[in-house]
């Protein structure tokens, strides 16, 4: 897939083919609309012409008292000239015939109506005639001018009009691929200058600053006089590409700076470790002093110890993908409030009112790992109240609301102070105890919305109450019934 993006295009696949293909069979097709009608135009023409030369032999022949008095060394040559085996003349009720010597004629032949023909009886005659034609017999029938009421027919072969109609398709068909391919290169060209070669650059530069973003000299430069849809595109992209190009030596920066606080992070809890061991041997001291301070310097140290841990392990973490399955939200509960020491506590009772029907399409490990960090959080607020807080809990329960479905969290302690308030979701900054990193929430935060969701302190008069809310578009939800 990789490799797939990172190939500039052949050139039989780039735009500029695929457009000039596109350009010059829209142009045949357009050609191909017009030669039907000009096609049926022309054997038209080709048939009054017909009639027009039989009108001409009848005049003549008018002016003799009787036509079948003339010798055929008279009538033949004007039939050959009309290009006809017979003339048909028909006036006032009379019929006169007029055939060539020695030609017996048809029996069946293809009738030509030249006096009711509509275009599309026209342009299927002309089809006809291309596809089926050439071995019939025409009776070409029709009132040319200057004939009065008269019908002329005009019987001949049908092959000199296909063959006239095969050389006529054949020129407009070379026309219409010459006139096809010039017009779709000419725009063609204005194509490639205006939009394709802008492309192609876009397309270049991406794929070079994709190989190599820390490169600066790589950064597309748009155009300055562009202000159509073009330019726009160009200066959005290498105004992102250079915000990325910048985003980047600060993630490089920071990723070095962190591996050197991650150094000195551990080497500092290796340190603590050892203090902490000659804080026990201290600890077993018979002077007073000593067993009064010991204590303290004890829960220091721990403290000490489990912030470098909680850096370091905040460092190496890397959030996988949400993997989302249905869930039980309300046994979720009850194994996040497992893992975080809930149930069975000697004094705060967990609630769990989310009902046992309601589930929720999520990644089920993100979701616990949120639910267990928050449960611990308001646990450790309870139980540094001891008993000042009467009938401790913490309750769970879920609503759905329209195309949401929020998850509270809620707690009877003192609440957050509102240096925390400000910076909850912030990491390093939003602890609500001394010597909190503050991590918890920060990850929590991350870990709802990688599933589409959204979490937040809820303002309340008692207590702290998280809530976290998932999408339906995302976390598809249902009330079993």
């Amino acid at each position: 897939m990789t490799q797939d993006i990172a190939k500039v295009p052949g050139p039989l696949a780039g735009l500029s083919v695929k457009l000039i293909t596109a350009i010059a069979l829209v142009i045949l097709l357009i050609e191909i609309a017009v030669f039907l009608p000009s096609l049926a135009n022309y054997r038209a023409g080709w048939l009054e012409d017909r009639l027009r030369v039989g009108a001409v032999a009848v005049r003549v022949f008018d002016a003799v008292p009787d036509i079948m008095d003339l010798p055929a060394e008279v009538t033949d040559p004007l039939l050959q000239a009309a290009g006809a085996i017979a003339i048909v003349y028909r006036r006032e009720g009379q019929t006169d015939l007029i055939a060539l010597d020695a030609v017996t004629m048809p029996e069946v032949t293809h009738l030509a109506d030249m006096r009711d023909a509509n275009p599309m009886t026209l342009i299927a005659d002309a089809l006809d005639t291309l596809v089926f034609g050439g071995q019939r017999t025409l009776r070409i029938v029709g009132t040319p001018l200057g004939a009065g009421d008269a019908v002329v027919e005009v019987i001949m072969p049908e092959n000199p009009l296909r063959a006239d109609l095969l050389t006529y398709a054949g020129n407009i068909a070379m026309v219409s691929i010459v006139v096809a391919g010039v017009t779709a290169f000419v725009i063609y060209v204005l194509a490639e200058s205006v939009l394709i070669g802008p492309i192609k650059r876009l397309t270049s530069s991406m794929l070079a600053f994709r190989e190599n973003p820390e490169n600066g000299t790589l950064i597309f430069v748009p155009e300055d006089n562009r202000r159509d849809e073009i330019g726009v595109l160009e200066r959005a992209i290498a105004d992102t590409q250079a915000e990325l190009f910048a985003m980047l030596r600060q993630r490089r920066h920071l990723a070095d700076l962190g591996m050197a606080v991650s150094k000195i992070n551990h080497d500092l809890r290796n340190m603590l470790t050892s203090a902490q061991l000659l804080s026990d041997q201290v600890a077993n001291l018979d002077d007073p002093q000593v067993q009064r301070l010991a204590p303290r310097l004890v829960n220091t140290l721990d403290k000490a110890i489990a912030f470098a841990q909680t850096v370091l392990d905040y460092g190496r973490q890397q959030t996988s993908l949400p993997k989302p399955e249905p869930v039980d939200l309300r046994a979720l509960g009850m194994e996040a409030a497992v893992s975080a020491a809930l149930i069975g506590h000697p004094r705060i009772v967990f609630d769990n009112q989310v009902p046992d029907d309601v589930v929720v399409t999520t990644d089920p490990d993100h979701l616990a790992r949120v639910l267990v960090n928050i449960f611990k959080n308001a646990r450790e607020a309870l139980e540094d109240k001891g008993d000042k807080i009467a009938s401790p809990f913490i309750r769970y329960s879920a609503t759905i609301d329209g195309e949401l479905i929020r998850l509270f969290i809620a707690d009877n302690g003192p609440g957050l102070p509102p240096r925390a308030k400000d910076n909850l979701f912030v990491a390093f900054e939003g602890s609500a105890k001394a010597g909190g990193t503050g991590l918890g929430l920060a990850i929590a935060r991350e870990l709802v919305e990688a599933n589409g969701g959204a979490i937040a302190l809820v303002e309340s008069r008692e207590g702290t109450v998280f809530s976290i809310e998932l999408p339906l578009d995302l976390g598809v939800a249902a009330r079993k019934r």
